[in-house]
């Protein structure tokens, strides 16, 4: 079965930990990153661990991702958020892939700092995997031998200030405000036989207690094998970097139909966004301080549970 791990700060230390319900029992050892923890432990150590626990409420739950790591993103990858982003998922034959600076990245239960700057702070449910070690080559991954490259999966929020990311382009500048990128509360480590549930997962996120994402993995387009084999063409990977896998429908943002943006494309580029900005001003959706935003991911049957992430927005002072 899976184990969960956490990253936590105790009597000014920072230690790694099992966490069974309520209680952590520390990991012998000093891991300075993630990458460190998954090279030199295995399933089985971590799996057998006893000794004294400590409560969680006696601790600090921290990233169980270091920010020494590797962000990297996928976009528009499940069918409806496609839809919804204004694609034809019928035509879009590619891939999408960003990154998010490794500076935003925050404990689960964190606030989320709205900038003064941004008017169109969303939110985005995803589910983080854990590569187990490093790819600096092309590599075919399957289904099969996946479990040979991601050691766990997490819960990842990819918030993301829309009225920065989409006129300007900038999807790293728009999404990588300090605090805009919670992962955890924990690392579920899984064993191989695990491995095909990462395609069955439940994702829900609230936004005061109302639903606004509901979705499983099962709707992914581009799944982790396929795309592991087509960033190790171009890209350095390492082990505990963080690949968000993308997130379903129901973000507070609105892109115009494939018709519309056409027209739009015929506007002064000024009018362009001024339209937008005009659109994204109606959606009440956006998160506003105060708002409290809840995200969970779980299989079905509930063996295997990524915890929740608990975020307040707060205005940047």
């Amino acid at each position: 079965m899976s184990i969960n791990i956490v990253r936590f700060e105790y009597q000014d230390q920072t230690r790694w930990g099992v966490i069974r319900d309520t209680r952590i029992t520390p990991v012998p050892g000093t891991y300075a990153t993630t990458g460190d923890l998954v090279r030199n432990t295995t399933f089985a150590e971590l799996a057998a661990l006893s000794g004294e626990t400590l409560p969680v409420s006696a601790v600090k739950l921290l990233s169980p991702v270091t920010r020494n790591q590797q962000f990297i993103c996928q976009g528009a990858n499940y069918r409806q958020h496609m839809i919804e982003s204004g694609m034809d998922p019928d035509v879009k034959t590619y891939n999408m892939i960003f990154t998010k600076a490794s500076s935003c990245i925050v404990a689960a239960d964190s606030d989320v700092i709205k900038p003064q700057r941004v008017q169109f702070l969303d939110y985005e449910i995803e589910l983080g995997l854990v590569m187990r070690k490093a790819i600096h080559g092309p590599v075919d991954v399957t289904e099969d031998n996946l479990h040979d490259y991601v050691a766990g999966a997490v819960i990842v929020n990819d918030y993301s200030a829309r009225d920065v990311q989409i006129p300007q382009m900038q999807f790293y500048k728009g999404k990588s405000f300090r605090t805009f990128g919670p992962v955890g509360p924990w690392l579920t480590l899984l064993e191989p036989r695990e491995i095909p549930a990462l395609r069955s997962l439940q994702l829900k996120l609230t936004v005061n207690d109302k639903l606004r994402q509901n979705d499983t993995t099962a709707n992914l387009v581009y799944g982790p094998a396929e795309t592991l084999t087509e960033l190790s063409r171009v890209h350095d990977l390492e082990a505990g970097d963080l690949l968000a896998t993308g997130t379903p429908a129901g973000c507070a943002l609105s892109v115009p139909s494939p018709t519309k943006q056409k027209m739009a494309a015929m506007l002064p580029e000024k009018a362009k966004w001024e339209m937008f900005l005009k659109v994204q001003a109606a959606r009440p959706q956006y998160l506003k301080p105060g708002d409290v935003v809840e995200a969970r991911i779980h299989s079905a049957d509930g063996r295997i549970d990524l915890g929740m992430q608990r975020n307040r927005i707060v205005a940047e002072e």
